[in-house]
């Protein structure tokens, strides 16, 4: 399409308001065109001097022109936009709210391409020309469209900033390096650029790097549970197999135990029942008897009498003792007390089976048992022995942070998350469900296992120190959320010149020498916590002996009184030993 005269140039029918094609296109009385809203919306604005003027030619009326759409102009439109407009370059379509427009255009403004950093301007195709034919144009510099050109303009002397100064590292023009810069290091703007850009690049290459690492570092992860959901899907599928295993082989046993009870059972009935019949048939033998002797009793002639009793036959010895033969029930109970014990000792057994497991989750980091570094109170300590004894607790140092989602809003967290100071008035926290609402607490981001090491400084009216599993409750003021107050967590409360150890609502006195800092020994395999105070001796002030089951955090509690703090201290591993890593 061609844009120089053509009728169906889109140039010609924008409205110079809107830089858009007419809509409800109007002519007013200087000739000029325009979108009736468009130039309602312009002389409402001029309502109040009842004097109208035409954006473009500046010519002024009065009273206000009555509007009638143009028919013809609205008919060309539309035929422009079914035909013409579908071909318009992509190009020249205008940029819209973000786009930058070229500097150039009087009319409709095109998209810019190009911006000129010494021309200070932007231009679209058309008029970029210039910088291409013109030899003292060829020189500017150009980049892509800028719409901040005017940042490039010193504010005081309207020059262009074509030097940076490395002193203030700001860019600068020649006026200000004449006078408030005179004796500051600059250079020029395109030099500072280059050293930028190839820092820049550098710095780049770093985070690609690190992208790439961190990619790495991700694929692993995923592949680290995709093993892991494999490993456990195969656990449960070869457990479930080994339990159905165990249960076939102990219906099995069943049914055999239950089978030699019935055997048992039906050749003791048989014998108790042949040992009946026996019987049954001796009564009858002996009742016999009993009547034959009855009526010989009961004659009277002494021949009949002597001559019967001769013939009468001697009693047969029985072969019965006179006691009912014992049926060996002990057999039936010997059974059941064997089922019995079999099942005591399997519930022992998956009972054993249950803490190992549950021991081996709770110890991700299987150390041997190790003794603690000092196991007695130091209370006359020279220096050299309080050195060499921190030392030794110095190589189980661990890096704690606290974490901001569970301080509570009076709580103030700072110096790298390793500080707790109470407020006055509540800091403004997000919610979060990990926070704690009632009580001035807060835990440590890092969780710990295995053998660890920590000192902390306080100040103020009083605080405790304390270690807790994570499930501790966040929610009101009660003995469930608060350390040393129910079996989840243990906490040393320290006064000026007092200390008392909690513990599942237990309160011990604890004495020893007053310190601003104490120090956290913690073995969670050997289930030992010691607190120590530290100052030039470092004397045991309490030890606690106990089976901790899941990994612990640090928790920290303050006294409302503004200004008390608490601060984790950052610690250096020991002098001569090599420390050991967490």
């Amino acid at each position: 399409m061609a844009q120089g005269g053509s009728i169906m140039d889109p140039l010609k029918f924008a409205c110079s308001i809107c830089l858009d094609l007419l809509k409800e296109p109007v002519t007013i009385p200087c000739g000029h065109n325009y979108c009736m809203d468009c130039i309602k919306i312009h002389w409402n604005g001029e309502a109040q001097r009842k004097i109208y003027s035409c954006p473009q030619c500046r010519r002024t009326f009065s009273p206000r022109p009555v509007l009638e759409k143009n028919i013809m102009l609205a008919e060309l439109v539309e035929e422009l936009k079914k035909t013409e407009l579908r071909s318009t370059p992509a190009d020249l379509s205008h940029p819209g709210p973000e786009g930058v427009f070229c500097d150039v255009c009087s009319e409709m403004k095109m998209k810019a391409v190009k911006s000129c950093l010494d021309c200070l301007a932007s231009y679209c195709e058309e008029h970029l020309r210039p910088h291409s034919d013109v030899p003292a144009l060829r020189k500017h510099k150009l980049v892509g469209p800028s719409g901040n050109l005017h940042q490039n303009v010193c504010s005081l002397h309207d020059e262009v900033m074509k030097i940076f100064c490395r002193t203030d590292q700001r860019c600068i023009c020649y006026l200000c390096l004449m006078d408030e810069h005179k004796n500051h290091e600059t250079v020029s703007a395109a030099a500072e650029f280059t050293e930028k850009q190839k820092k820049l690049e550098e710095t780049r290459q770093q985070v690609q790097q690190r992208i790439e690492s961190r990619e790495k570092d991700m694929k692993e992860l995923q592949q680290e549970v995709e093993n892991i959901n494999t490993s456990a899907d195969k656990a449960v599928e070869d457990s479930e197999e080994i339990f159905n295993q165990m249960i076939i082989l102990i219906q099995k046993r069943s049914s055999e135990v239950k089978q030699k009870i019935r055997s048992q059972q039906e050749a003791e009935v048989s014998r108790v029942l042949d040992l009946q019949e026996e019987l049954e048939q001796e009564i009858s033998d002996l009742k016999s008897k009993d009547r034959e002797m009855e009526t010989l009793s009961n004659t009277e002639d002494h021949s009949q009498f002597l001559h019967r009793y001769s013939s009468l036959s001697a009693l047969s010895q029985s072969t019965h003792s006179s006691g009912l033969p014992v049926c060996p029930l002990r057999f039936f109970e010997e059974v059941t007390k064997a089922a019995a014990d079999t099942k005591d000792k399997l519930q022992e057994l998956l009972r054993d089976k249950e803490e190992n497991i549950s021991m081996t989750e709770a110890k991700p980091d299987v150390l041997p048992p190790k003794p603690e570094p000092m196991n007695q109170v130091q209370d006359s300590a020279s220096s050299s022995m309080h050195e060499e004894t921190r030392e030794n607790f110095l190589q189980y140092t661990r890096k704690i942070t606290l974490d901001l989602n569970t301080a509570h809003e009076l709580l103030e967290i700072s110096e790298g998350n390793r500080t707790v100071t109470m407020m006055r008035e509540s800091g403004y926290y997000l919610y979060h469900p990990d926070r704690f609402d009632r009580r001035w607490q807060v835990l440590s981001k890092q969780s710990l296992t295995g053998r660890c090491y920590w000192e902390v400084e306080w100040s103020g009216a009083g605080v405790q120190i304390a270690v807790t599993y994570k499930s501790i409750c966040r929610d009101g003021d009660y003995d469930d959320s608060s350390f040393g107050l129910n079996e989840k967590s243990w906490a040393l409360h320290c006064r000026r010149n007092s200390y008392t150890f909690y513990h599942d609502s237990i309160d011990t006195p604890v004495s020893g020498p007053d310190s601003s800092t104490i120090g956290v020994y913690l073995d969670h395999g050997a289930g030992v916590l010691a607190f120590y105070s530290v100052s030039e001796t470092m004397t045991l002030l309490h030890r606690v002996q106990t089976r901790f089951r899941k990994p612990l955090h640090v928790g920290i509690w303050l006294s409302r009184s503004t200004g008390t703090t608490v601060e984790i201290l950052k610690l250096k591993g020991p002098k001569r030993r090599g420390a050991t890593a967490f």
